[in-house]
């Protein structure tokens, strides 16, 4: 048995079921959330559990830290994630060198091995014990099944029987699948794996998936299913490359509950009593008996009234998304919001300076809770958070077990920067024909990239305003990172967009930089600290902006380029917004920087016209 250090954090955004982790002597497949042994702590975090609960159809699921062994130090007991040996196929570390075949390494199955090596004859007849390295190359499908490649149903085709050895051939130096063949020692028939990749060829070499998922245990298969209700081709995956595993996470920030005194309360004699209210008056004689006065105590009768009127109408009214609540607190903060206390989950003020144009509100977050945990995984195709019901990626996404009771969370501490546009202003520069005809653009983009079409109003009314504050967020994050005491790495995005075309409430605007850590309580107060000069960072943030280092290839760009392969960019690249992913909230799509600043290409479109 084999055991190798993580940090808990990377268990919901790198190694949680269903990833492929490389040992010190053999690959791995980790198992589902059901083979993880030991004690998980439980999640505390009402927002974001009411929200999966709702959205999976798992009333009783819970949020649960990653198991950690008591004693690190010691082995004698087992705790921590499990996770099931794969592939099983080998490369020896052997070689044999010829002009026909180049460097040559036999390929061998579990079986074969003895003791955890190949035993074989060098070139001069003498057998030798050989280590091995698990193969790089498996199989799988969009839906996130994965197996082992049949080799030598690859090499022989079907039905044909050859117990003749296995070599893998590098004919070059660059390790590419061009230069890599598969060979049969005794019948001497090759393949060129670059045959495995792509096309129809997936469907004749591969064969069609299976629907193995390994992860969950030898006996989880399902049926594979694509859209058209067919199994998929199987598809060549590198275990390294990075399609090879996208986590689907969840984040909330944890915000205060001003009512939650009166929800315990209310929650305490709900289904016995005040299920059946139909007004303040039914509250008042519920209120007469002795438990519910006892667990009443102090709460105004109309204030109950009112709760029972919210837990009646949730069937009926669907409950604020998460990031709308977030939204709602940081443009309700009075003076100071939370308390701050060691430990505490919220702590916020209002920043009260002369703020630059355009700008409306700044909060400075000094205590921020975050909760993150995966809900799922794909394969090949990431995920990517939809703008609203307009945005169905259609991707399907991996279960973590077989009966899901729980989920994987973390907790982060850190603190943070809000700020939030005018609205008034944004939505007349929403309406600006230059905007629009960018935003026809994009809509190229959008509907190149899903195959799914998007009306010109949702891409102007919602699209826009995001690209913006996505781009600005950009833009901000590398600004801020030189002087903040975080690398850019460090520090995270979160996009708040609220329109007037698809709510009824009024339409907002705004962006969270923040960061956190779970491995200490509190941070640097760098990013606090940022948010005071605030007209002097986003006056950085448009200089970056205004030129890129490759301008005008950079500010030429459209997403509605049907040769350049990237749909959802505008001027957008590594030399002015593209930032480290685990930033970005969206995996560096939807960018546009032509949107924020006057660019050498493009200047009616710049919500920022001039200089702050």
């Amino acid at each position: 048995m084999s055991r190798v250090s993580i940090r808990q954090s990377q268990v919901v955004s790198t190694y949680g079921p269903g990833a492929l982790v490389d040992l010190p002597d053999y690959g791995v497949l980790v198992a589902g959330l059901e083979h993880w042994p030991g004690d998980k702590p439980l999640i505390h975090e009402p927002r974001l559990l009411a929200s999966l609960r709702e959205r999976l159809g798992l009333p009783a699921l819970e949020l649960r830290a990653p198991p950690v062994p008591e004693r690190p130090d010691r082995d004698d007991g087992i705790a921590g994630m499990a996770a099931w040996e794969f592939p099983e196929w080998f490369v020896a570390q052997y070689e044999r060198i010829s002009k026909s075949h180049g460097r040559s390494r036999p390929l061998c199955h579990r079986t074969a091995l003895r003791q955890g090596r190949l035993v074989i004859d060098d070139l001069k007849g003498k057998s030798r014990r050989w280590p091995v390295v698990p193969v790089r190359f498996v199989q799988g499908c969009p839906n996130g099944h994965i197996s082992d490649i049949d080799w030598r149903k690859v090499v022989h085709g079907e039905g044909v029987s050859c117990g003749g050895l296995l070599w893998l051939d590098e004919r070059g130096t660059t390790g590419d699948l061009t230069e890599l063949y598969l060979r049969c020692e005794a019948c001497e028939k090759e393949l060129p794996l670059v045959r495995l990749q792509g096309g129809a060829n997936q469907h004749t070499v591969l064969g069609l998936c299976q629907g193995e998922r390994l992860w969950l245990g030898p006996a989880a298969r399902e049926v594979c299913q694509g859209e058209d209700g067919k199994p998929h081709g199987n598809r060549l995956l590198i275990r390294h490359a990075s399609n090879a595993y996208f986590p689907i996470v969840e984040r909330a920030i944890s915000i205060p509950d001003a009512d939650a005194d009166l929800r315990r309360a209310v929650d305490a004699v709900w289904d016995d009593f005040l299920q059946y209210a139909e007004s303040v008056t039914d509250v008042r004689r519920e209120r007469k008996k002795q438990r519910v006065a006892e667990c009443l105590k102090g709460i105004d009768d109309d204030r109950v009234w009112a709760e029972c009127q919210r837990r009646v109408q949730t069937d009926e009214v669907a409950p604020p998304s998460l990031k709308d609540v977030e939204l709602t607190t940081f443009l309700s903060v009075p003076e100071e919001l939370g308390e701050d206390v060691p430990e505490g989950d919220f702590y916020s003020r209002r920043l009260h300076i002369a703020l630059p144009p355009r700008i409306e509100r700044v909060v400075l977050a000094h205590r921020l809770r975050e909760v993150v945990t995966q809900v799922g995984f794909t394969r090949f195709e990431a995920p990517t958070e939809p703008l609203g019901e307009d945005l169905d990626l259609k991707v399907r996404v991996a279960n973590l077990a077989l009966d899901v009771k729980w989920l994987p969370a973390i907790e982060n501490r850190g603190e943070g920067v809000f700020l939030s546009l005018d609205a008034e202003a944004v939505e007349r520069w929403s309406r600006r024909s230059a905007v629009r005809q960018r935003a026809a653009k994009f809509r190229n983009g959008l509907q190149d990239k899903y195959k799914t079409d998007f009306s010109i109003d949702f891409v102007t009314s919602v699209c826009m305003p995001y690209i913006l504050l996505h781009s600005l967020s950009h833009l901000l994050l590398t600004a801020v990172s030189l002087e903040c005491g975080y690398s850019s790495a460090s520090i995270r995005e979160r996009i708040y967009v609220r329109s007037a075309v698809r709510e009824t409430r009024d339409p907002a605007y705004g962006l969270l930089l923040y960061t956190g850590t779970p491995d200490a309580e509190g941070t640097l107060g760098g990013l606090v600290e940022i948010g005071r000069r605030i007209d002097r960072h986003l006056n950085s943030a448009i200089e970056l902006g205004t030129l890129c280092s490759n301008d005008p290839v950079c500010a030429h760009h459209f997403p509605d380029d049907p040769y350049d392969g990237r749909p959802l960019l505008g001027a957008a690249c590594h030399g002015c917004l593209l930032i480290a992913e685990p930033s970005c909230e969206r995996r560096n799509e939807l960018l546009d920087r032509a949107l924020v600043v006057p660019t050498v290409e493009e200047s009616a479109v710049a919500f920022f016209g001039e200089t702050l």
